[in-house]
């Protein structure tokens, strides 16, 4: 399936960079939204990650804004679309509300994908009208720097609408990763929630501030999970007998590190501490733009990936 016009449902930050992301591999896109001035939102974030995208070899020269168009309607805005990118608030109520008014105006074979982080595909297809075509396609922020996409169907997704997304997706440049079945926070979010729920724990008892945790993360296991998971890590700790040698021999003291971990509660007195904690290392960094410098690391990240790879290609 040729996917040349590409519709936007949520003209946020998320939906402004899956739009400059779209532009660059050649599509025609339409954003919709019913904010006062998201045009010139999206234009503005568009128009700032398009260095970006140049810096990576996606893009080159200036964004091409001709083939950006902006609707309010909904159903109006998606008359046409090969594909759907639904980037609505992530409530339920609304993503039922947003697939209707969607599927008033789109094609009946064009593939609705939604952007959620949290929410099941199943429960977003229920009662749509063609629930078949509904997938959950979550990225992470910011989805033109960050290739990753997880892939989810709900009960009632076809194996078609999965191919074309996975088709899709995989054609411009994205990791796809597709799940087996749909599950609350899905692959990544339930990964970064177990790191972010002992943070929070090592937090509330004193064990250590949230500048240091942060800094334990970024220059220790951080450094290796931009190259590896932990599978492939714990393969090389095993040293010479692999993973094996790691599940058998080390395996017990992971297990007594879990009995370790933290259950904490985001009572008044936690969620304290952490606001505190993150204020003070804002305030560390002085002048310095935290995305800015997140995105510039990013692109050094990634053209270090594709460095590799290609020697061991």
């Amino acid at each position: 399936m040729q996917i040349n016009a590409i519709t936007i449902v949520g003209g946020g930050l998320i939906g402004a960079s899956w739009a400059a992301l779209f532009l660059a591999h050649g599509a025609r896109v339409t954003v919709q939204d019913v904010a006062q001035d998201f045009e010139a939102r999206v234009t503005k974030e568009v128009g700032r990650a398009w260095p970006d995208l140049v810096a990576l070899g996606m893009a080159h020269g200036d964004a091409p804004l001709d083939r950006l168009r902006f609707a309010s309607d909904t159903a109006q805005a998606c008359a046409g679309a090969d594909f759907i990118q639904e980037c609505g608030p992530d409530r339920i109520n609304v993503k039922r509300d947003l697939i209707a008014q969607i599927e008033a105006g789109a094609k009946p074979d064009a593939v609705i994908a939604s952007s959620t982080s949290s929410l099941l595909a199943s429960d977003i297809q229920n009662g749509a009208a063609h629930p078949e075509r509904i997938v959950v396609a979550h990225p992470f922020n910011p989805p033109h720097l960050i290739p990753l996409v997880e892939l989810v169907p709900g009960r009632q997704t076809g194996a078609q609408a999965m191919a074309v997304a996975r088709t899709f997706y995989a054609g411009i440049g994205r990791e796809v990763v597709e799940l087996k079945r749909d599950e609350v926070g899905h692959v990544a979010n339930r990964l970064s929630s177990a790191l972010f729920r002992e943070a929070v724990h090592i937090v509330a008892e004193g064990i250590a501030s949230a500048e240091d945790v942060d800094r334990a993360v970024m220059h220790g296991p951080g450094l290796r999970w931009a190259l590896m998971g932990p599978y492939l890590t714990y393969h090389l700790g095993g040293g010479a007998g692999g993973f094996r040698h790691y599940i058998e021999h080390l395996g017990p003291t992971q297990a007594a590190r879990w009995a370790e971990l933290g259950d904490p509660k985001l009572d008044p007195e936690t969620v304290g501490k952490l606001i505190a904690g993150v204020d003070d290392l804002v305030a560390g960094l002085g002048d310095t733009d935290p995305a800015a410098r997140r995105d510039a690391g990013l692109i050094g990240l990634l053209e270090l990936k594709r460095r590799i790879d290609g020697d061991q290609s």
